[in-house]
């Protein structure tokens, strides 16, 4: 790219106007002082092919993709990274100088990094990890768990035909278990996460009964809009490591930022407090 193109990237999906992430994007541009622009695009299904074929011609390096695109571009993108054909999802794209559109998921790097500096003393060999859902987000979880090295993976989710399948795509160290026995397996458990929407603001709270978590298992939560679910509060209240969801957000976003703009952004508590302002 020439001198005087500056990059332009931004965040795909619909709705998107709730999105973080140009607020994020924002605050690392001005810090590393990059002439470049991230913005929102609320795109409608029947234009996501041909808008990602605009895209590049109009000094676009990448975007990420969220709801409900990030299954459907796969099918549009020309290169797709192992990870994101394992999870079966993507939410970055990088347009290449060829007009090649590459895709890739940096969801489970984002859930490990957020991992490691919430929870530094956490030990994959310390006793199962209990994952709750089998959507997207849970996809990209186990992915990164098993790359860690964490031998049992219980699963658990309302609908048991969707843990069987992701079960069938990870193999022997998944372990699917009913909805209704969530809380028993959480006895024992050296890691939870809530990979579902419940707790969630505007969605329904999460019923599984929390009794059996002890001190010294790790608890995070994917959502982060409360930062302080009901999940991360009963877990403090039990003496748990806590880590909430919006760690995962900043951190996912750190190789786009990178490759699209040049330098490697920090996660540390000036970005945390921009994206909450």
């Amino acid at each position: 790219m020439s001198d005087t193109r500056i990059p332009l990237a931004g965040v795909i999906g619909s709705p998107v106007a709730h999105s973080k992430s140009p607020r994020l994007f924002a605050h690392w541009l001005r810090t590393h002082g990059v002439r470049g622009h991230y913005i929102p695009m609320d795109i409608a299904q029947d234009d996501l092919a041909q808008v990602l074929k605009m895209l590049p011609k109009m000094g676009f390096v990448g975007a990420n993709v969220t709801i409900p695109y990030k299954e459907t571009v796969l099918g549009l993108a020309d290169q797709i990274t192992d990870r994101a054909t394992l999870i079966g999802a993507a939410n970055t794209l990088i347009f290449r100088p060829d007009g090649k559109i590459h895709a890739d998921n940096t969801d489970g790097y984002g859930f490990m990094e957020n991992l490691r500096a919430g929870a530094p003393e956490w030990d994959p060999k310390a006793g199962p990890a209990v994952v709750l859902g089998a959507g997207g987000a849970a996809r990209a979880v186990v992915s990164a768990l098993a790359d860690a090295g964490v031998d049992e993976i219980l699963l658990t989710n309302r609908t048991r035909v969707r843990a069987e399948k992701l079960k069938e795509d990870f193999g022997q160290r998944v372990q699917v278990v009913d909805w209704v026995q969530a809380g028993n397996i959480v006895d024992g458990a050296g890691l939870v996460v809530n990979t579902t929407s419940l707790g969630m603001t505007g969605k329904p709270e999460m019923r599984v009964p929390l009794d059996g978590l002890r001190p010294g298992t790790v608890v995070t939560d994917l959502v982060y809009a409360p930062l302080q679910t009901r999940l991360l509060k009963a877990a403090e209240a039990a003496g748990c490591t806590t880590v909430d969801g919006l760690g995962m957000l900043l951190h996912q976003a750190v190789p786009g930022f990178e490759r699209w703009f040049g330098p490697r952004p920090q996660v540390d508590q000036a970005t945390r407090d921009a994206v909450l302002a």
